[in-house]
């Protein structure tokens, strides 16, 4: 338990009702949206400015106390989990979209601003925000930094990093710096860079400068319907080989459809394999003709039905309902564990299969609804947390999965990070030494690891992974 000194000096720094301490208030904050582990914190902050969280940081810097930072909690790999660390920081109050700058094409906001707030400022100047993770009208910009995150879109766009010109920082020990600013070069190694996808551990973000991009002049938006998951890879794999680039190529397999039908009733063919959103955007005239290719390459792969929406309307009804396909899960199990691979995107039939094979030998539920375009899977395991037994099927089917993306060349994650979910597998892809270099560059902003500990890395002590890491992924399941 913290003394009540510190709970009275954070007190008079953000006020009384900026810090929790209540168990009831503080089970909010015991988890993310990775919910296999919790750990309620001792204390939550709320401050509302730069100044109050670097004052707060400074003060526990002082008092030797680490810290977890957290945006809305959306994350899915606990990297907002207060273990490790009794005081959370929570960046929910600073929600100020500080400067919009139509010429520049740049936007400058809090970290505490939602994601779709960010588009819905730029649309009267005919601009958008591009990152667009299905967590998009809840999760915040400090997160999406944290977390490099990405979204259907990223397929033409990029991920978070990609997007971010600079970012005001405070620094474990209380120091404020900006790394990057409304420039899109800059002088010296990439230390912006290194911040985005940090998940924390270099300190908290307070503000950031963001690229707009230009809305485009025409969209398209198509779902294509397939009798089977195969064929709808195939698609994918076909759209891209015949040279388009679609701004978001998205699968959801039979089980997500079900759900997302029974939820939001879009009118999803429930007998469907699979289907295919394929969203183009563009001038006009490239548009087209890109819609006839896909549609052509749709049928040449067996679609056996083709819709394009016929207005914004109907657009803005598929997306949602993409979207918010992980709410819908909530019908099919009291909980579910999303996980995060890559696999090369000549290899999603085969990574399905194997998906597959893995819910039907442990005896739980999977369902697939993921970033087809960039071969970025996400599983969703079912399950029942009052049953430990089921717990521990989930890990497993978990960890095998993310063994088989880096058997077949791929990743641990495309978007959601390490956080602590993943730690244990960064070492299948990570030599000790690789691993070693990384914490120690990691101390260059974070010497005692105060900032979000026990995260990413596994702490000494921690099980070993003895495999030898496969970097490139370049071995075959089986061989």
């Amino acid at each position: 338990m913290q003394p009540r000194s510190l709970i009275g000096s954070l007190r008079r720094i953000v006020g009384d009702r900026h810090v929790l301490v209540d168990p009831m208030e503080l089970r909010v904050y015991e988890c993310d949206g990775y919910t296999l582990e919790k750990s309620p914190p001792e204390i939550v902050v709320l401050p509302g400015s730069t100044e109050e969280v670097r004052a707060v940081v400074e003060l526990l810097f002082r008092e030797g106390i680490p810290f977890v930072p957290r945006g809305a909690g959306t994350g899915l790999s606990g990297g907002a989990l207060p273990r490790g660390a009794s005081v959370v920081l929570c960046t929910s109050r600073m929600t100020r979209i500080l400067d919009v700058d139509p010429k520049g094409r740049r936007v400058v906001v809090e970290a505490g601003v939602v994601n779709s707030w960010v588009s819905r400022a730029a649309a009267p100047y005919g601009l958008f925000y591009a990152p667009d993770p299905s967590s998009q009208p809840a999760c915040t910009i400090g997160g999406n930094i944290a977390e490099n995150s990405g979204g259907p879109h990223t397929l033409k766009y990029g991920v978070t990093t990609n997007h971010v010109l600079g970012v005001e920082l405070v620094l474990p020990s209380g120091e404020v710096v900006w790394l990057g600013g409304a420039a899109e070069e800059t002088l010296g190694y990439d230390l912006l860079g290194l911040v985005v996808g940090s998940e924390g551990t270099f300190g908290i973000v307070t503000k950031a400068v963001l690229k707009l991009s230009k809305l485009p002049q025409e969209t398209a938006t198509l779902l294509a319907v397939f009798s089977s998951v195969d064929d709808a890879t195939r698609a994918v794999s076909g759209i891209v080989a015949s040279g388009i680039v679609p701004a978001a190529l998205e699968l959801m397999d039979r089980k997500i459809i079900d759900a997302v039908e029974a939820a939001y009733g879009f009118g999803f063919p429930t007998d469907a394999g699979a289907v295919l959103i394929v969203e183009l955007d563009g001038r006009p005239e490239g548009v087209s003709a890109q819609l006839e290719r896909t549609l052509a390459v749709c049928r040449t792969q067996g679609a056996r039905e083709l819709r394009v929406a016929r207005d914004e309307k109907e657009r803005e009804a598929l997306w949602k309902s993409r979207k918010r396909a992980f709410g819908a899960v909530g019908r099919l199990a009291p909980n579910y564990c999303t996980q995060d691979g890559v696999v090369p995107r000549t290899r999603l039939s085969e990574i399905l299969r194997f998906v597959e094979e893995v819910g039907r030998r442990h005896g739980i539920e999977i369902g697939n609804v993921f970033h087809a375009g960039d071969g970025n899977i996400h599983p969703i395991l079912l399950y029942d947390e009052r049953r430990p037994e089921e717990v521990e099927k989930v890990r497993a089917a978990g960890r095998e999965i993310l063994e088989a993306c880096i058997a077949m060349g791929g990743s641990i994650t495309g978007e959601h990070g390490i956080g602590v979910e993943k730690m244990e597998e960064l070492r299948l892809l990570f030599s000790e030494d690789d691993l070693a270099v990384q914490r120690e560059l990691r101390r260059v902003f974070d010497p005692l690891e105060r900032s979000n500990p026990g995260k990413i890395f596994a702490m000494p002590g921690g099980c070993v992974e003895t495999r030898r890491a496969t970097r490139l992924g370049a071995c075959k399941l089986g061989a």
